[in-house]
């Protein structure tokens, strides 16, 4: 669990970590470097879970040694699918990363949502749905790692 207090916006107690696989975690199926490493951290406080709809075919192999729940979504409502996922698990208590159209429910919903803007671009409605964007997975992820940055940011 991370409690984060941020003045004007709210006192974060987050249980869940959920995150988009492609454009998110990696690019064109592959994991991109240091993410493996930021996750192991993490998941010493947070639980997490991936959801995709894996176009490359290769989130299994790529994640076999991350400590996370991986679901692979069909190709209908994607977007409806994440964003049921963080309210099963009590959007209050979920910060979600993506970058994707299909993303912008889950980024909406989550107690935070952050959109990334990497190799892939991000999507408009991604990035509006988001509370905060930041250029890399790994920006966002030490958003977590060091939280007063996501205090600086999201604080009236």
């Amino acid at each position: 669990m991370l409690q984060i207090n941020v003045p004007g916006f709210k006192s974060l107690t987050l249980h869940h970590l959920v995150l988009d696989f492609n454009g998110t975690l990696a690019v064109d199926g592959w994991l991109l470097p240091g993410v493996e490493e930021a996750l192991a951290e993490l998941s010493q406080h947070l639980a997490i879970r991936i959801l995709t709809a894996d176009t490359f075919g290769s989130a299994q192999s790529q994640l076999k040694n991350v400590k996370a729940a991986l679901a692979i979504l069909g190709p209908e409502d994607q977007s409806q699918a994440k964003r049921e996922m963080v309210r099963t698990l009590g959007a209050d208590h979920v910060v979600a990363i993506g970058n994707g159209r299909n993303d912008r429910g889950m980024l909406a919903e989550a107690g935070p949502g952050i959109a990334v803007i990497q190799g892939e671009g991000s999507a408009r409605e991604a990035c509006s749905a988001a509370h905060l964007v930041c250029p890399t997975i790994l920006d966002a992820l030490t958003l977590l790692r060091k939280p007063q940055r996501l205090v600086a940011t999201l604080r009236s």
